[in-house]
C-alpha cells in the first residue's frame, strides 16, 4: 500500500505489514520516507493509545500522526505494537492498495 502527498508516495509496504485501527492504515516506521517528516507541536492524547505526536509531511500541516510509545492496554486492545507507526490524515493523504 501507498501513502501519497501531491503525487509523491510519502510511505510503502505490504499491506500485510500494516495495521488498521479505527478507520485508518498504520505504517511501519521503516516505511516511511522520513525526509518528509518533521515533527508537528500539535498535542493530543488518546484515551486509550496515548500520547501522539503529530507530523508535518512535504510541508502539510499535521498530515501524518504516530504513537512513539503506546499505553501497553493500547497494543493489547489492537492485539499488535503499532509503536512508531504513521498513520494520514485521509484530507490530505491519499491511502492506496
Amino acid at each position: 500500500m501507498k501513502a501519497v502527498l501531491n503525487d509523491k508516495v510519502v510511505a510503502e509496504a505490504d499491506k500485510a505489514e500494516l495495521i488498521y485501527i479505527e478507520g485508518n492504515w498504520y505504517f511501519p516506521p521503516t516505511s516511511a520516507k522520513q525526509e518528509s517528516f518533521s515533527k508537528s507541536p500539535t498535542p493530543y492524547t488518546c484515551p486509550w493509545k496515548g500520547v501522539c505526536q503529530y507530523w508535518n509531511v512535504d510541508g502539510a500541516k499535521d498530515a501524518a500522526w504516530s504513537y512513539p510509545e503506546p499505553m501497553p492496554s493500547g497494543i493489547e486492545r489492537v492485539g499488535k505494537d503499532f509503536s512508531g507507526y504513521y498513520a494520514f490524515d485521509q484530507a490530505q493523504v491519499q491511502v492506496t492498495e
